[in-house]
């Protein structure tokens, strides 16, 4: 590593993102409506809603992973009429239970994300092995790179899988559930390194978020799916309210102007 430049910041930063009467379903059943959403450059849209709502639906769809009617635009261009290289290269995603193959070690789990910007089955590069290192130093796992992927922790695995996303040098990163089966420290940990990486290389990121409270004080904006449909879009506060949750989620529950954001109390 001695001797190593930084790599090279992405050529240009987040994208617009914009989805039009977004409609998807499995089989008969519709589990989406008419979705619309805007997701400025450089902002954090989380997506939450009771289970069941289609939020993971929503996001396969707006990558292109499941079949929907409706548009997806990013910076204007629908995502249909790209290569499917070109979409590689613009969005990138981190799903919310990732493969990860047995005996391959950190550092070439990571450097799979380089592959929609080599030729194929071209070796990876100076620059994608910089790129790489570069990631991987970022979010703390350099150390692991010889480790066996599957040898990792939680929290590290999870770290893992947003390096291989960030190695793509997206404009849009897609997290489903980032945080799911961490607890409450890594899971801050996972969050805090993803709003600073998003402020630092000006990302646009999408997620889906179970915990309001995260939701509320780490996305710039939320949109809320209930009956297949955005009930309700806007800041964290203007969304997080004791009626919007007892009416879509059937809870009881207090909503508490923090520092950082709404925060969300169960109330017996």
């Amino acid at each position: 590593m001695r001797g190593r430049q930084p790599a090279p910041p992405p050529a240009v930063g987040g994208a617009r993102v914009e989805v039009v009467g977004l409609t998807a379903g499995y089989g008969r059943t519709t589990v989406l409506e008419s979705v619309r959403l805007t997701v400025e450059p450089g902002g954090w849209l989380a997506v939450i809603g009771p289970n069941g709502s289609g939020k993971s639906t929503l996001l396969r769809s707006m990558l292109g992973f499941h079949p929907h009617e409706g548009l997806v635009r990013v910076d204007g261009v629908p995502t249909t009429g790209m290569a499917r290289k070109d979409r590689a290269r613009c969005l990138a995603y981190a799903p919310q239970t990732p493969v990860l193959p047995e005996g391959v070690t950190t550092g070439d789990y990571v450097t799979l994300g380089r592959t929609p910007h080599r030729p194929l089955l071209a070796a990876p590069r100076a620059v994608d092995r910089q790129i790489v290192a570069d990631v991987m130093d970022r979010l703390g796992l350099g150390p692991m790179a010889e480790r066996p992927l599957t040898t990792l922790s939680g929290g590290e695995q999870q770290r893992a899988v947003l390096a291989r996303a960030l190695a793509q040098q997206p404009r849009v990163l897609f997290l489903d559930e980032p945080t799911a089966a961490l607890d409450l420290g890594h899971a801050q940990q996972v969050l805090d390194l993803v709003d600073r990486l998003r402020r630092q290389d000006d990302l646009t990121v999408v997620s889906t978020l179970h915990d309001l409270t995260l939701a509320g004080q780490y996305a710039d904006r939320l949109a809320l799916l209930s009956g297949g449909r955005v009930v309700a879009e806007g800041a964290p506060d203007e969304v997080l309210t004791a009626a919007a949750l007892s009416t879509h989620y059937g809870a009881r529950a207090q909503v508490v102007q923090g520092p950082s954001g709404p925060a969300v109390l169960p109330v017996r």
